[in-house]
C-alpha cells in the first residue's frame, strides 16, 4: 500500500522567504535543562527516550508564533555522541528529531535539521580528521532528510574551515534541500580564526550556501552589530538568533537574564537592519518568540493567526457584489477618482477628555483649504479618545467628513470587525489602514498588543465588506459597505525592495491610494514613484514640517525609515530654537512639497505637537 506520508508545507522555504519575515523558534537545550533534564544526560536521546518531552517544546513554539521550528539533533553527530557512548546512534536520534518536528509542524510550519559542531578544533585537536568529519556531517544529513525536514540549518559554527566542510558534506547527503549557514562571533566581533563579520559573508557566499546568519554568542547587541555588517559583506538572506544574553548561576542553575520584551526591541532593530529571518538559541523561550512573532508582524511578516481572513491569497480577491465605484464612495473619494490635488492634514486629539481645541482646528483647517483632516488610531501607542469617536463628533457636529486611521495593534479579527461596521453605520467611509506602533513605544508599554490582523489582513477585510462578504465569505445582512482604503508606505525604508513587495500586497488586498511617510529628498520619492507606478495608485506625498534641530536629528536617528538629509539637518541646527527653528522647518516643507506637487495628487501634512498653524504656512499658495 502507498502512503502520502506526512504533512508539510506546499510553498518551498526559498520561496516562503522571499515573500516575508520568517520567525524562527527558541532554544532547545536550555528550555529541557529547565524543564527537568540534568545537564549530564544526553538531549538528543531524549527524541527517543521522551519524544513526548520534545514534541511539546516544539509545539510551544508553534503556539508562540514560529513559522520554523529546529529539531532536536544540534549534537547529534559520531564525535559529540561517542562522548555518551552513543556513537551507533546518529540515525535513530536524527530520524526520531525529524519525524517528531514534522508530526508537530504539519504543512504550516517549516522543519529545519539542526546540525552542529563536531566539538573539534580543525588543525588542533588531534581527533580532527576532515574525512571523518565529512563522513559524519554527511550521515546527519541524510538521516535528517529523511525524516522529512524542510531545509538544512548548521549553526554555532565558530571554525570556517569545518563549516566548509560541514556544507560539502550536507549538499552530499541531502542535495535537495536549501542550507542556511550560521557563525557565532566572540566578544571582539570576530570568529575563532579572527575573521570579521563581512569577510565572513563573503566566505559563506563562496560556499553557495542559501543563506547566512548569526546564532548564539553574548546576546542580541553584539548580533545586531554583526548583522548589520554581515550585510554588506554578501547578498544573501540574514537571519539572526542570538542567545537571550549571558547566563547567571542563580542557585545552583545557569539562568539567561535578557527579558522577552527587552529581547524583542532588538529583534526588531534586526529586522529593520534588514534579518529576512529571526529567532532566539539558549536562555530564549516560546515567551521571547512569542513577543517577536508580534512584531515580526506588524513589521511585514507572514503571521498565521486569523485564518479565515490570511487564508485567502489576497493576488484572489473575495467574490461577491462589485463594489461602489470609488467616486461614489465619500466626498473626498470622489476628488481623488476627479484626478485633483487633495490635502490632507493630520489633526488627533489631546488626551484626555476635550476634544474642541482638535475640533475646532479641523474646522479651522478645512476653512483654509484644507480636503480632509486624518484622524490617527493611537500614534505612538499613546492612550487618547477613541478616534471612532473624535471622526464620529465632526461628522455630527460640523459636517465634516474625516479620513480614520484603523490599526492591528489593540483588536482581535472580532473587534475589528464590529469596529468597521460601526464605523460605516456612522457615516464614515475614508479609512487610513495601518498595521499600527507596538505597545512598547507608548506610555502604557505593559499593554498587551493583539496583531490579529496586520494591514494586508485589515485591507482583506474592508475589501471583502465592500463586495458584501464578511471575514468567512458570508453575505453581509443589509448589502455591502463602501469604504475608501487609504494605505502607507516608507519611500525611506532600509529594505526598499520589501516595502515595495509589501505596497503590492496591500494594493492585491484592496488598497485604493497611498499615503507616504515625511519625505525629505525628491530623489527619495522619485523612486517610490518609478517602482510603484505599474500600481496605478493616486499618491500623498507625507509632509513633516520641523520645527527643530533635535526633533530633526530625532527623526533621522530613531524613527525607521525617515532619511533626513545632511544639508536639512544642518540648516536646523543653525536656526535659532524657538520661532526661527520653526520658520526654517516650514521653509524646507515648503520646498520639498513645491518641488513635487506636480507629480503626485496630494499632500499628507503631520504638523507636530499640535501646531496645526504649521500646516497652513506650508501649504499657503500651494493650490493656487
Amino acid at each position: 500500500m502507498s502512503s502520502t506520508g506526512p504533512e508539510r508545507p506546499s510553498v518551498p522555504f526559498l520561496s516562503a522567504l522571499s515573500r516575508s519575515l520568517l520567525v524562527f523558534d527558541g532554544a532547545m537545550g536550555s528550555l529541557l535543562y529547565e524543564r527537568g533534564v540534568f545537564v549530564t544526560q544526553n538531549f538528543e536521546q531524549l527524541n527517543v527516550t521522551r519524544p513526548e518531552l520534545v514534541k511539546k517544546i516544539h509545539g510551544d513554539y508553534v503556539d508562540a508564533g514560529a513559522h520554523v521550528i529546529q529539531t532536536n539533533t544540534f549534537g547529534a553527530n559520531r564525535f559529540c555522541l561517542e562522548r555518551h557512548g552513543l556513537v551507533g546512534e546518529v540515525r535513530a536520534f536524527n530520524l526520531a528529531g525529524a519525524k517528531i518536528a514534522r508530526d508537530i509542524a504539519g504543512s504550516s510550519v517549516y522543519v529545519a535539521g539542526s546540525i552542529g559542531p563536531t566539538g573539534l578544533v580543525p588543525g588542533v585537536s588531534r581527533e580532527w580528521n576532515e574525512l571523518t568529519a565529512e563522513v559524519a556531517f554527511e550521515e546527519q544529513a541524510k538521516a535528517l532528510a529523511e525524516g522529512g525536514v524542510d531545509l538544512l540549518v548548521l549553526e554555532t559554527f565558530r571554525h570556517l574551515d569545518e563549516l566548509e566542510v560541514a556544507v560539502s558534506a550536507a549538499r552530499k547527503g541531502a542535495p535537495g534541500l536549501s542550507i542556511l549557514a550560521m557563525v557565532t562571533f566572540d566578544e571582539s566581533g570576530t570568529v575563532a580564526d579572527g575573521t570579521g563579520p563581512e569577510k565572513v559573508a563573503e566566505r559563506l557566499f563562496a560556499m553557495h550556501v542559501d543563506a547566512m546568519g548569526i546564532n548564539h554568542g553574548d546576546g542580541p547587541q553584539i548580533a545586531l552589530a554583526m548583522a548589520e555588517r554581515m550585510r554588506t559583506g554578501a547578498d544573501l538572506p540574514l537571519a539572526v538568533m542570538p542567545n537571550a544574553g549571558l547566563p547567571r548561576t542563580v542557585d545552583g542553575r545557569q539562568l539567561y537574564m535578557a527579558t522577552p520584551e527587552y529581547f524583542d526591541v532588538f529583534a526588531r532593530r534586526m529586522i529593520q537592519a534588514g534579518a529576512q529571518m529571526v529567532g532566539g538559541c539558549c536562555g530564549t523561550t516560546p515567551e521571547h518568540v512569542r513577543w517577536m512573532a508580534k512584531s515580526a508582524r506588524m513589521l511585514g511578516a507572514a503571521a498565521r493567526p486569523a485564518p479565515s481572513v490570511r487564508a485567502k491569497s489576497v493576488s484572489e480577491p473575495p467574490v461577491g457584489t462589485e463594489p461602489t465605484p470609488i467616486a461614489e464612495r465619500s466626498t473626498f473619494a470622489a476628488k481623488l477618482a476627479a484626478g485633483k490635488f487633495v490635502v490632507s492634514v493630520e489633526v488627533n486629539p489631546a488626551p484626555g477628555l476635550d476634544p474642541k481645541p482638535a475640533l475646532e482646528a479641523s474646522k479651522m483647517l478645512l476653512a483654509n483649504g484644507v480636503d480632509i483632516v486624518n484622524v490617527a488610531d493611537g500614534p505612538r501607542a499613546m492612550a487618547r479618545m477613541a478616534n471612532i469617536a473624535f471622526c464620529s463628533l465632526l461628522l455630527r457636529d460640523y459636517g465634516i467628513e474625516s479620513m480614520m486611521h484603523v490599526c492591528g495593534r489593540d483588536r482581535n479579527l472580532l473587534a475589528q470587525m464590529a469596529h468597521l461596521l460601526g464605523a460605516h453605520a456612522i457615516g464614515l467611509r475614508n479609512l487610513v489602514v495601518i498595521t499600527g506602533d507596538p505597545p512598547k513605544v507608548g506610555d502604557y508599554p505593559e499593554a498587551t498588543a493583539v496583531y490579529d490582523l496586520d494591514a494586508v489582513g485589515l485591507l482583506q477585510m474592508a475589501s471583502g465588506m465592500n463586495r458584501g462578504l464578511d471575514p468567512s465569505g458570508k453575505p453581509l445582512n443589509g448589502g455591502k459597505t463602501s469604504f475608501l482604503c487609504a494605505t502607507g508606505f516608507e519611500p525611506g525604508a532600509p529594505d526598499f525592495e520589501k516595502e515595495l513587495r509589501r505596497l503590492e500586497l496591500k494594493h492585491a488586498a484592496g488598497a485604493d491610494f497611498v499615503m507616504t511617510q515625511p519625505v525629505f529628498q525628491v530623489e527619495l520619492l522619485d523612486k517610490m514613484l518609478e517602482k510603484t507606478a505599474h500600481l496605478k495608485m493616486p499618491v500623498l506625498v507625507g509632509v513633516l514640517p520641523l520645527v527643530s534641530y533635535k526633533n530633526a536629528e530625532f527623526l533621522h536617528n530613531e524613527v525607521p525609515g525617515m532619511q533626513i538629509p545632511d544639508e536639512i539637518r544642518e540648516r536646523m541646527r543653525k536656526a535659532t530654537p524657538g520661532p526661527e527653528a520653526r520658520k526654517e522647518g516650514v521653509k524646507i516643507a515648503r520646498e520639498m512639497l513645491f518641488a513635487v506637487r506636480e507629480k503626485v495628487q496630494g499632500a499628507y501634512l503631520m504638523p507636530p505637537l499640535g501646531k496645526f498653524e504649521l500646516a497652513l504656512e506650508v501649504l499657503d499658495g500651494l493650490k493656487r
